[in-house]
């Protein structure tokens, strides 16, 4: 077969890449320019939300340089995850932002729009079809759940993104997708061993993530043969080495050897790593099977109220030698006071970074701890009355042990202590959706922008 490459943009669109990297990597001739473009990693904020996780500069400056480089090569430009969430409004937007591009760099571009949230009939059909799977710590799920406010969507696969492709399109937008579709789609087409083509692009998907000492987000080259395929960073000072690939399989994976797909599951276990030179890796091994029903993971995300915080630092060593305890009688003393201050539902929350906050309950007493309280109200009025009874209460909570006068239990770094975070948001949903057809869930659209 005749190889194949492409360039992996960077690891998020509107995080930065260097510009002579993506000149680089248009001059080795590409098969289409991708990049991701979101997360969950930031919580249900920005899908329940709709925000958009980077500056609009930030994506403005990254999609041109992105849609020049893949004119000037010839070939389409994917991008996935719009916004960050991936809701529809995001894909819109994206769209609206490629067309102020291309009207002012007079290039006339076909694009074609991959919308993710799914109706919500096909939900509750779904649903009491028992075709709604839930995944590891997925929320107990109802009817209610497709009633919610906020926004679901179906994370796309390749099979959604050829589609899209199929239009003869220059720039493919995609909602909610799978970070590894992006770069599965074409070499798929094109025939290469399935295994090698889902490994290359679970490695790919954050650009240069991949190389040993990179200094920031940069593009990727991933280029394939019969043998397999070579990464190299685009950035001449930047070198990919075996230890260096084979560890972003650990990425954003509960288990580093098997990455599941709509379509199937990839299982690299048997894969290998070896230096082409000091700065190329070969990857070649691995297996995939194909699944005997199509699925997609479903997101979900509503308003859970408006969010009120403080926090402060924590030094004496009598209150860290109780700080679990401690913690657990403010909580409670909390929920009593609240009920004074509150006029309607509300929340509260106290963690200790430094203690128990990141990883759950340790042995290990700490030499300093950060205290964060959060509450949770019906309104922004609400929660910041509550957070501001509620810092007083924290403030001055005796330390067993502690003979004398009042104290004062932690140091605050702001004043205003309290910090109105405007609304909050749960996820609601974390489950598998079995398909009838890979496309019954999305919707697809073309538009002819610019000159």
């Amino acid at each position: 077969m005749q190889p194949l490459s492409y360039v992996a943009l960077t690891g998020s669109l509107g995080c930065g890449f260097q510009e002579a990297s993506l000149d680089r990597g248009v001059e080795r001739g590409p098969a289409f320019i991708g990049s991701d473009s979101g997360s969950t990693d930031g919580g249900p904020y920005y899908l329940g939300s709709d925000a958009w996780i980077w500056a609009d500069a930030a994506y403005e400056r990254d999609l041109r340089l992105g849609l020049a480089g893949a004119r000037r090569a010839g070939v389409p430009l994917i991008i996935g995850s719009c916004g960050g969430g991936g809701g529809d409004a995001a894909v819109t937007g994206y769209l609206q932002m490629t067309e102020r591009i291309a009207k002012a760099e007079g290039w006339r571009l076909k694009v074609a729009c991959v919308y993710t949230e799914p109706d919500r009939d096909l939900l509750r059909s779904k649903f009491d079809d028992g075709k709604l799977l839930a995944l590891p710590g997925a929320p107990v799920i109802d009817h209610d759940t497709f009633r919610a406010d906020g926004h679901i969507v179906a994370m796309a696969g390749t099979e959604q993104i050829q589609r899209a492709l199929d239009t003869g399109a220059d720039v493919v937008l995609v909602g909610r997708c799978a970070d590894a579709a992006i770069y599965a789609t074409i070499p798929l087409a094109a025939g290469f061993d399935p295994a090698n083509v889902w490994n290359a692009a679970k490695i790919a998907e954050c650009g240069a993530a991949a190389a040993l000492n990179r200094s920031g987000q940069d593009s990727l080259l991933c280029t394939f043969d019969d043998d397999g395929f070579v990464l190299e960073a685009l950035d001449p000072d930047v070198r990919c080495t075996p230890a260096s690939v084979a560890a972003h399989t650990l990425y954003e994976v509960s288990d580093p050897y098997r990455l599941i797909m709509p379509s199937g599951v990839l299982d690299s276990s048997a894969a290998t790593y070896t230096a082409v030179d000091d700065r190329r890796v070969r990857v070649n091994g691995g297996r995939w099977t194909p699944s005997d029903q199509y699925t997609v993971k479903l997101e979900g995300s509503a308003p859970l109220g408006w969010l009120s915080s403080f926090w402060g630092s924590v030094r004496d060593p009598l209150l860290l030698l109780q700080l679990p305890e401690w913690c657990a009688e403010v909580e409670d003393r909390l929920r009593t006071r609240l009920k004074e201050v509150a006029s309607g539902a509300f929340q509260v929350q106290l963690r200790t970074y430094g203690g128990d906050g990141t990883v759950g309950r340790s042995a290990v007493v700490p030499h300093e701890a950060v205290i964060v309280l959060d509450v949770v109200g019906e309104t922004q009025e609400e929660a910041s009355a509550m957070a501001r009874a509620a810092y007083h209460v924290a403030l001055h909570w005796p330390i067993k042990g502690w003979s004398g006068g009042s104290m004062t239990t932690f140091a605050h770094p702001y004043s205003a202590p309290v910090v109105d975070r405007g609304p909050a948001y749960r996820f609601t949903l974390n489950h598998a959706m079995v398909l009838d057809e890979p496309h019954e869930a999305f919707r697809y659209e073309t538009h002819e922008v610019g000159a």
